[in-house]
């Protein structure tokens, strides 16, 4: 029975892996997060990994509270670059195949069309440098590796924007969110069923890979569309950036383009609308 390891097991990622699981019962699945791996403790990967020995590495691990990274520059580059090149490195030599999960915040943000895999990269907060540098890495010791970029990642699990949104909108009369910075949301949940599709495809293919759920949207209109959905009496106003300072920079415009994936692995985009609805569901059940 071939070996699933998973790891950043306790993120949204990780989480919706560990509920997919079930489906797929031909597969000896191994969930990690820093106590049992701790990719932060570079000297032990390797042999960490040699124990357990996967034929699949799904790296959902990463530093991305991308405003702390700013004065983390270290730590992140450890964990979203160093760690990276290490278990592509392991992978490469012992045969097994990796997918690593990357970000739309390796680009400027400057470009307002959709975005496909071969568009220059071009970072604006360290977050986004550090993962670059890690999908590079990877790429360089282990050819074979699958990249897949997606953004806004959501999920039932975790700390995220839908559940922030759905909570504030419970407390406040009226909330003020970005409207300038356009993109589409990820149901955490439908990027782990593209991964295991691919998986399970009669064909690897190497490469990076752009995922995200359909639909072009600011935060501004993704917070009405969860205003409507959850049913909650709030008042959203949309505001610019510069209404809204944080200590990283965002991409005003990372649109993903999907053609790739969708040909290459016959993967399911759904609308960002129905898997929103989904997610809401599942957390009003909570």
């Amino acid at each position: 029975m071939k070996k699933i390891l998973v790891t950043g097991a306790n993120g949204q990622l990780g989480s919706e892996l560990n509920v997919l699981s079930q489906n797929y019962s031909q597969f000896e699945w191994i969930f990690t997060d820093r106590t049992e791996l701790d990719l932060c403790d570079l000297e032990k990967i390797a042999s960490k990994l040699s124990n357990i020995n996967p034929q699949f590495i799904i790296n959902c691990a990463a530093h991305t509270a991308v405003d702390k990274a700013e004065s983390e520059f270290e730590l992140a580059d450890v964990l979203n670059h160093q760690a990276v090149a290490i278990m592509a490195k392991w992978s490469e030599i012992n045969g097994s195949k990796l997918i690593h999960i990357s970000t739309d915040y390796v680009f400027d943000g400057t470009v307002a069309t959709a975005l496909d895999e071969s568009v220059p990269t071009k970072p604006i907060n360290v977050y986004g440098v550090t993962k670059l540098a890690g999908e590079k890495a990877c790429l360089e010791e282990n050819p074979t590796a699958i990249i897949v970029r997606t953004s806004w990642v959501y999920s039932s699990f975790g700390a995220n924007f839908v559940k922030t949104m759905s909570r504030l909108m419970q407390e406040r009369d009226s909330l003020n969110v970005v409207n300038d910075q356009i993109g589409s949301p990820t149901y955490a949940a439908d990027l782990a069923q593209a991964i295991m599709t691919i998986i399970t495809h009669d064909h690897w293919q190497s490469g990076i890979y752009n995922f995200s759920n359909e639909g072009e949207i600011s935060w501004y209109e993704f917070a009405l569309m969860i205003q409507e959905i959850g049913g909650f009496d709030c008042v959203i106003n949309g505001i610019p950036s510069s209404g809204y300072p944080t200590p990283a920079k965002r991409p005003q415009y990372s649109l993903l383009d999907k053609t790739k994936i969708k040909k290459t692995f016959d993967v399911v985009v759904p609308d960002y609308k129905e898997s929103l609805v989904r997610c809401i569901e599942l957390l009003k059940r909570d």
